[in-house]
């Protein structure tokens, strides 16, 4: 089964080893047909603590590293 890749964006590094990103997404509002954000955040491991607030970054599923990390960063993504 392949891992699932997200990209968002880095919203916190207080945490050692742990980044937090925000991945958004955009679906049409069943009733009134416009187009809404809905956005979510997700724990993932940076081993190296080497991204900062602010940088737009991939994630990808893993093996659960403790009761919050299920994702690890790959790498910074090419900003849209």
């Amino acid at each position: 089964m392949p891992k699932r890749e997200l990209q968002g964006i880095v919203v916190s590094d207080k945490a050692d080893k742990t980044v937090v990103v925000k991945v958004e997404r955009r679906i049409v509002h069943p009733v009134y047909k416009k187009i809404i954000k809905r956005s979510k955040r997700f724990a993932a491991h940076d081993e190296n603590n080497k991204h900062k607030m602010g940088e737009i970054v991939r994630i990808r599923e893993c093996a659960p590293r403790s009761k919050r990390k299920t994702w690890e960063v790959v790498d910074l993504a090419v900003a849209e």
